[in-house]
């Protein structure tokens, strides 16, 4: 299982904290982000490709050709700004 938590924003669109899931079929970032998308309702637009939105796999920033294996914890969020 995977253990996807959602920060900010895209929490407060999708409805969701945090879900464990199974490990998608393509078991990288992308597919996870496409299978995400897939569910249709507000998950397109809040992983819309022209959103700035970033992926950590167990605490480090991930490319979308990051493999995901069971385990792992995804994180989702905006880009952070600090002042």
């Amino acid at each position: 299982m995977l253990n996807i938590l959602y920060f900010a924003s895209l929490r407060e669109q999708v409805g969701l904290a945090h879900e464990s899931i199974a490990v998608p079929a393509v078991a990288t970032v992308a597919g996870l982000i496409e299978m995400l998308r897939a569910r249709g309702g507000e998950w397109p637009d809040a992983l819309a490709a022209n959103k700035p939105w970033r992926v950590a796999v167990n605490q480090e920033i991930a490319a979308f050709d990051t493999p995901l294996k069971s385990d792992d914890e995804v994180a989702i969020f905006p880009p952070v700004t600090g002042g």
